[in-house]
């Protein structure tokens, strides 16, 4: 490895974010899952959830939408919504979803500096109802057009940059603010399989 894979590696690892992670629902196309990774990785989230309780597992993601972000990520997949929400509460404080109704909170109202995962649906039914009644609250991002949804790679890309924009303001990407599991984290970067 060279000394500037090594350098590019320590420096990413740093800003990765213990207390964020993104959770899909039955998403059926793998390169709507493929594009959440990669933009997930953009902003240092590094703990996905894929929840298949209607469609089959996912043998592969779309490798070109992802841009290989998923060999960067620890990607957790269940079969069981009970396993994946127990998962989920026993790491993060919060589970949030995204759901329009009456008691929907907007995006910019959300404190994204809480510990929280963020939960989006199937492209057809959005976040089931069974992983609704798990949740501690849902959000909505504002739209003004006649079509009330989003592209859920759209709308976690929108979503993120704003748990973004909250957490840097808050330091939370500041040197010290780090990834819980850091050092095996870091051993499995600089694993000689993650760097062919």
């Amino acid at each position: 490895m060279t000394p500037e894979r090594l350098s590019r590696i320590q420096a990413v690892l740093q800003f990765r974010q213990g207390n964020l992670a993104v959770v899909m629902e039955n998403v059926q196309d793998p390169h709507n899952i493929a594009a959440v990774m990669r933009t997930c990785d953009a902003v240092g989230i590094q703990d996905i959830y894929v929840l298949n309780t209607k469609i089959p597992r996912h043998k592969k993601f779309g490798a070109k939408s992802s841009s290989s972000a998923q060999k960067w990520l620890s990607i957790h997949q269940y079969d069981s919504l009970p396993e994946c929400v127990a998962s989920l509460k026993e790491k993060y404080d919060k589970l949030y979803c995204t759901h329009l109704n009456a008691d929907a909170i907007p995006l910019h109202d959300m404190d994204f500096t809480q510990s929280m995962a963020l939960v989006f649906g199937n492209e057809h039914e959005g976040v089931s109802e069974e992983m609704r009644a798990c949740c501690d609250g849902n959000f909505i991002i504002p739209q003004l057009g006649m079509i009330q949804s989003l592209n859920i790679s759209v709308a976690c890309a929108i979503t993120i940059y704003e748990a973004f924009r909250q957490k840097k303001n808050a330091g939370h990407y500041d040197k010290g603010f780090t990834y819980p599991n850091m050092e095996s984290l870091q051993k499995e970067w600089l694993s000689p399989d993650k760097n062919k």
